[in-house]
This record gives C-alpha cells, structure tokens and sequence, in this order.
C-alpha cells in the first residue's frame, strides 16, 4: 500500500463547491437530501467506500462509540470491493486534489475522516 501524493479534505456537501478542490468524491451511501446533482458537482460515487447500512445505522443510534464504528469501519474496507475502491481513491490522489464529500454534521467524527486517516498513513 503506497501513500497518496496529496493529503485528501473533507467538507460538507451542502457548502458550496470551490475552485481548487480537484476531485470531488461523494462518500456517503445515500444521496443527500434537498440537493440536486447539478449543485453537488460530483465527480465520483464511490459507493463501495461507504458505510454497510446496517453499521450506518447502528453508529447513528448511538449504541457505540467512534473509535468502535471507526474499527468496524476499516473492517468493512478490507473486502475485496471496498479495497478496490479505496485503491482508486489513492490513484486520484497521486493524480491531484481530492475533495471527501459528506452530509454528516461533524465530518471529523465519521466515515470520511477514517477515509482520511487510511490514505494518509
């Protein structure tokens, strides 16, 4: 597993999309809501990246703590097609920017900065 060339970053898919941020890579299973496509300006949807539903769900309850969802999560992207996904996001990576697009309302604390902290390592 080789490093990325650039350091990925995360923001809100609800804040308007800026020059300079490359690739924008929605990392969310589901498309979130009250936003059109157009507006999104997605350029990959990864959707083997993303949470199971079923850990979604169960992080979002409230019945675990970060640091178990973040295990269970890693967990998740050792599978064949997760894997593969992830060594795509480390191939746009070396070609330039990446931007980790998520709805979550503290993005330090859910699956895009596990994202992060995998291709950074």
């Amino acid at each position: 597993m080789t490093r990325a060339a650039h350091r990925p970053t995360v923001r809100r898919i609800h804040d308007p999309a800026q020059d300079g941020e490359g690739t924008r890579v929605l990392v969310d299973r589901l498309w979130p809501r009250g936003l059109s496509k157009a507006d999104a300006r997605v350029d990959e949807w990864p959707k083997a990246l993303t949470p199971s539903t079923e850990l979604r769900r169960w992080y979002h309850a409230g019945e675990g703590t970060y640091e178990e969802f973040r295990e269970r999560y890693e967990a998740e992207l050792a599978a064949p097609d997760a894997a593969e996904a992830l060594d795509g996001l480390r191939a746009l990576l070396r070609k330039g920017p990446v931007t980790l697009l998520t709805a979550s309302k503290e993005p330090g604390r859910s699956h895009a900065a596990v994202l992060v902290e995998l291709l950074t390592r």
